[in-house]
């Protein structure tokens, strides 16, 4: 359940807010030597500003396939080259932006939840066979699916709170 947490904390760190934050460039993947690579495989990215993100390329070449990957991604944005130096300045993001940004973060919290509930499903089903197999008691049995429920729970409960936070950044004007 941590591992699911821990994925739906990465998945919705790449959703843009107003701010620039690297990770908004994790899912765009540049062919480059026969491949696709990441971008910070091929550039150092830092963020200067609470508004622009800088990726220093390595190597002159990839700056045109860098850019024309980030343009072809789903960011919006127009990237900005100056030497072996790429500016992504982040605009504000629009009511209508921010509507889209809550749905997919929604969707995204969904899919945690249900991968939380698979797990407990698997450890249900787990129990039924050790108690089939008489490797535990039936009084085992009920305590044990009462601490997986509470966990369950837990978990659930952390990733509506996760997802309630980022959607007060994305709403954050």
């Amino acid at each position: 359940m941590e591992k699911s947490i821990t994925s739906f904390k990465k998945d919705i760190s790449t959703l843009r807010t107003g701010r620039a934050n690297i990770n908004m460039l994790d899912t765009i993947k540049v062919d480059v030597y026969g491949q696709k690579m990441p971008i910070e495989q091929l550039a150092t990215v830092s963020v200067p500003e609470a508004r622009l993100i800088s990726i220093q390329v390595w190597d002159k070449s990839n700056i045109n396939l860098i850019e024309s990957a980030i343009q072809k991604s789903e960011l919006g944005i127009n990237p900005q080259t100056d030497g072996q130096v790429i500016r992504l300045r982040i605009p504000d993001l629009t009511e209508e932006r921010r509507k889209d940004l809550i749905k997919v973060l929604k969707n995204m919290g969904e899919k945690g939840k249900v991968s939380i509930r698979n797990i407990r499903r698997e450890a249900n089903e787990d129990l039924k066979k050790k108690l089939k197999e008489k490797i535990i008691s039936e009084d085992e049995n009920k305590n044990f699916e009462k601490n997986i429920q509470k966990l369950t729970d837990q978990n659930i409960e952390n990733i509506e709170k996760i997802s309630t936070e980022k959607e007060k950044e994305i709403s954050q004007i």
